[in-house]
């Protein structure tokens, strides 16, 4: 019998149900989940009242890594493979999709939004968009499966940001949240050759990211908005870098963190937002135009780039061990509970 946690409410503890796949439709796999992340989203949906597509209850999550043990009609070559499922999986034919914007898919899926999600023991997801893992290249930089679930979401969001914005060799790339997705775009920016500033009001995830890409670190309760940048031109004008076009990723999901992140904006820059929150914020949109600067949004990641993602992790340019940690599946609500609390510095994976 398989096993899932289901939300039934913001207000009762997730609840384990047993139940029974069904038989994969046409073009859909059933995936034996080896482990799945806890993320912010997923946090949101629990305490924060933000609306899963879905009605409740609904099984959360949507970082899943695992191996494929049944495959729907025309989908049979994939039993056996080891997996990860994208985060945001668009239908791959609808028009959006045929000209490359499947992250604005009008049907795509996400797991614990649009249909059950990861924080189970089985999964049923379409098969169109699986990201396949080379156990033996995994094993080499020594993670397990379920290590490269986080791979779907906290490392491939940033990823997208950092194309999308197109971070490259002598660009200065200011991360703004270092935990989580933070860190991970940290090290996905130094990985594409840019110098990385990176931002955080909590020492700890500072000191982390400073061995990981991280060319300076900067804590935010330590200055006010001007001298923030200031201390970030004084060190772009020291090491010969530029003191205009900065990328800027908003990565805290915080109202706070996006006010200080549009602050940083200088001429020709990029901002990227990342980060999610339904708090709003007040600033002077004039500043686009006055700096020539532009605003993108960032919402998961289309699978076409997940192996590219997936490959800093596999040559090693991305470490993810350092920033995860294990928990099994049964202790899911307390895991809930001390993420939300702020008591876990690293990636949670729970693991069935």
């Amino acid at each position: 019998m398989s096993r899932r946690w289901m939300m039934i409410s913001g207000e009762d503890p997730l609840e384990m149900v047993e139940f029974t796949p069904d038989r994969p439709k046409a073009g859909e796999v059933i995936v034996e989940v080896a482990g799945c992340g806890v993320c912010h989203t997923d946090l949101g949906f629990y305490y924060d009242g933000v609306r899963t597509n879905v009605p409740l209850p609904l099984t959360l999550g949507h970082e899943i890594s695992g191996v494929v043990t049944v495959a729907g009609e025309g989908a049979e070559e994939w039993v056996g493979q080891t997996v990860i499922i994208p985060a945001v999986m668009p239908c791959g034919e609808c028009e959006a999709c045929a000209r490359g914007k499947g992250t604005i898919c009008k049907t795509q899926k996400m797991p614990g939004n649009d249909i059950q999600g990861g924080f189970a023991s089985h999964i049923t997801v379409p098969a169109r968009g699986l990201c396949t893992v080379d156990m033996d290249r995994l094993s080499a930089v020594g993670l397990e499966l379920a290590d490269v679930s986080v791979v779907a979401d906290a490392l491939t969001t940033p990823y997208q940001a950092a194309v999308q914005a197109g971070v490259g060799e002598g660009d200065l790339v200011i991360i703004n949240g270092t935990g989580g997705v933070g860190g991970y775009a940290v090290q996905v920016a130094a990985a594409m050759g840019a110098t990385v500033v990176a931002i955080d009001v909590v020492q700890e995830k500072l000191d982390a990211v400073s061995q990981y890409g991280a060319a300076l670190t900067l804590n935010a309760r330590d200055y006010d908005a001007r001298g923030l940048k200031g201390e970030i031109i004084g060190f772009a004008k020291a090491n010969g870098l530029k003191t205009r076009e900065w990328i800027i990723m908003e990565c805290s999901g915080t109202a706070a963190g996006q006010t200080a992140a549009f602050g940083l904006m200088n001429h020709g820059a990029t901002m990227c937002v990342v980060g999610f929150t339904m708090d709003k914020v007040e600033v002077r949109l004039s500043n686009l135009m006055a700096f020539h600067a532009r605003l993108l949004g960032n919402w998961g990641c289309p699978p076409e780039l997940y192996p590219g993602a997936l490959e800093l992790v596999l040559s090693g340019k991305v470490k993810l061990a350092p920033f995860i940690e294990q928990k099994p599946l049964n202790e899911i609500n307390q895991v809930f509970k001390d993420v939300h609390d702020g008591k876990l510095i690293r990636r949670q994976i729970l693991v069935p």
